[in-house]
């Protein structure tokens, strides 16, 4: 799928959403760190290695097509401990995951540019010495954690593509010029893009080589929006107008018939 061509690979937070999704035709998913955390009542990056294996191994288990995992920061700082949990997300059925080079802490929020790579490295290691076949997706974080330098981004994502990553990823980018510059550097290795606003289309990525497309927790925002704007109605006014815009019942029930 990563070889030719544009696709999009959406990011359902539960099992009803994925499967909504694979009715709608799309070939590939991808988990949602952040809409799976909204799910739990819980911030992003702040769902647990186990909580996360567990959602991995129910996803899988529930859709027939490749899914991709947002692996977050592999669960660890250390080369060695992010194998070891590389290995065990392999072991859920998953097609893919992603690395990412994000620490956390606002005063340096990217890892050591040394460091990032080794656990790449770590992490391509692991999916080799067990033959999982999963795909692994680098990820540079800076133009979401407060440092948007598209060399340093580059500098990143290359030397994440020579420690063996299949595909490569910056999200956070919205200028065409900056996503073209990626694509042009890290060729032939495939870029993903994340689309979390109407800023561009897919025709527009793909004219610029980006194989693949994926909305974070775009999609789970989307639809806390209309449960939010629904209840502060209720709440607020007494009202129940938006209500009327719910998807009926009998569609979903009908969607998720499995007999």
């Amino acid at each position: 799928m990563h070889q030719a061509g544009c696709f999009v690979i959406p990011n359902p937070w539960d099992v009803g959403s994925a499967r909504m999704l694979v009715q709608m035709g799309f070939t590939a998913l991808a988990t949602t760190s952040s809409g799976f955390a909204w799910s739990l009542g819980k911030a992003d990056n702040r769902v647990t290695l186990a909580q996360t294996l567990a959602h991995l191994n129910t996803v899988c288990a529930n859709v027939d097509i490749p899914v991709n995992a947002d692996f977050e920061g592999g669960f660890a700082v250390e080369p060695g401990a992010v194998a070891a949990n590389v290995t065990a997300a392999g072991a859920t059925g998953v097609a893919g995951l992603s690395i990412e080079d994000s620490t956390g802490d606002a005063a340096s929020p990217l890892f050591d540019f040394a460091l990032a790579v080794e656990r790449i490295r770590a992490a391509r290691t692991a999916i080799d010495s067990h033959g999982s076949g999963v795909l692994l997706t680098g990820r540079s974080e800076g133009f979401i954690c407060g440092r948007p330098d598209l060399g340093e981004t580059i500098r990143r994502l290359t030397a994440y593509a020579d420690a063996g990553a299949d595909c490569l990823y910056a999200p956070g980018l919205r200028s065409m010029a900056d996503i073209q510059a990626v694509v042009a550097a890290v060729a032939p290795k495939p870029v993903n893009v994340l689309v979390s606003s109407d800023f561009t289309t897919v025709a527009e990525l793909r004219d610029i080589g980006v194989r693949r497309i994926s909305v974070g927790g775009a999609l789970a925002r989307a639809a806390w929006a209309g449960f939010l704007d629904a209840a502060k109605e209720i709440a607020e006014l007494g009202t129940f107008t938006h209500l009327a815009r719910a998807v009926p019942g009998d569609r979903l029930n009908k969607a998720f018939d499995t007999k």
